[in-house]
């Protein structure tokens, strides 16, 4: 297994998420303890050390089935994470409850990560309220022993993630983004890399086959592939681009059985990042992947000076390009309810944007079929 130096530990290049667990037939909400068991036990044994979960995985029971998986071992042959979840507005006032609640839940008696959970359009404004004292809070546990590391996860663009880092930047040793080969442009996962750079804060990684949707291509995608790289899985594909990217440290896959977990496993137990010609060959595919929903939007603006609503219609068509490339998701619904009257429904079709649109984008009926995508 191969592994990373991060503040004088070794982790282990890849790491078991625990939000996407085998379940007893089917039941989100109930995780089957006897496959979780089986699955850390083989990870522990083949080299990884790093254990995610949090609050709100499989209905509050992920915590429950890791803790107990987990507790078979001794606490020096695992590292633990959790996160507290801001996601839900309404937890802000009860950090310290949920906190206990969950050393209590996972067994353990400190975390070795601990994570502000998706910071975001929705939450930003609570998270960096001093009223709830979060970050207070957990600093006074990192300094009690209970959490040895602090960090935050991110979905958010990048005004939420610059907002964040200049209020508790100087506090946060990690950051968990979603990055992917396609996302490495698509959400602009490079420049947020760029910009946790510029802080010195390591990069852990979520969604690395974007849901599963990068584990299987297009056969002529596979084919491009396979003729770069013969023994080479497409899932590994996905890995490899990520240990071509300096920044980092930890790779999360959210695995479902024991195979999935075997042959990530075997990717990992060597390092082969890509090279300039093969990334260009991913980026070519990346391209023909998204080119027929992706809205050709610059972001010149021009369009928001036209809008009798006042609408930020760059974002909506991010957001829109988005949600129609993952065929659904929780990213574009998240943002979208923070624009209160702002958001795609709130467009006239008056056409005004369009006339003065470099692109020629039909903006109204994006934002239109935007509309009927998020009911």
């Amino acid at each position: 297994m191969i592994t990373h130096d991060f503040k004088g530990v070794k982790l282990s290049g890849l790491g078991l998420g625990a939000m996407r667990l085998p379940t007893v037939e089917g039941k989100e909400n109930q995780p089957d303890q006897d496959k979780v068991n089986e699955m850390v036990a083989y990870a522990i044994k083949h080299g990884i050390n790093y254990f995610d979960t949090a609050w709100g995985y499989h209905g509050g029971q992920s915590e429950i089935v890791l803790g107990n998986a987990l507790k078979k071992f001794n606490r020096s042959q695992y590292f633990l994470a959790d996160k507290f979840p801001g996601y839900d507005l309404d937890n802000m006032p009860h950090v310290e409850e949920i906190f206990t609640k969950q050393l209590q839940k996972c067994q353990t008696e400190y975390f070795d990560f601990y994570l502000f959970h998706n910071v975001c359009e929705k939450n930003i404004d609570a998270y960096l309220d001093p009223q709830y004292q979060i970050l207070d809070y957990l600093l006074k546990q990192k300094e009690q022993g209970r959490i040895r590391h602090l960090g935050f996860s991110c979905h958010g663009e990048m005004p939420v993630l610059k907002r964040f880092l200049k209020a508790y930047g100087k506090h946060m040793e990690f950051c968990q983004l979603q990055i992917n080969y396609v996302d490495w442009k698509f959400q602009h996962a490079r420049k947020k890399v760029e910009l946790l750079d510029q802080y010195g804060i390591d990069v852990w990684v979520m969604e690395p086959l974007r849901g599963g949707k990068l584990a299987q291509l297009k056969p002529e995608y596979e084919s491009r592939l396979h003729a770069l790289r013969l023994a080479e899985s497409i899932p590994a594909w996905a890995f490899r681009f990520l240990q071509s990217i300096p920044q980092v440290k930890m790779v999360l896959s959210g695995m479902s059985n024991m195979q999935q977990l075997q042959e990530n496993v075997e990717t990992w137990s060597t390092q082969k990042p890509l090279n300039d010609s093969e990334k260009e060959v991913l980026f070519s595919i990346v391209e023909e992947m998204t080119k027929k929903i992706v809205v050709p939007c610059t972001s010149c603006r021009y369009c928001t000076s036209r809008c009798p609503q006042g609408l930020d219609i760059p974002k909506l068509l991010s957001l829109y390009n988005e949600h129609a490339f993952s065929q659904g998701g929780f990213i574009a619904p998240m943002v979208v309810s923070t624009l209160k009257d702002k958001g795609p429904g709130a467009c006239i079709q008056c056409h005004s944007c369009e006339k003065v649109c470099p692109q020629q984008i039909h903006i109204s009926e994006v934002l239109k079929d935007f509309t009927v995508r998020l009911r």
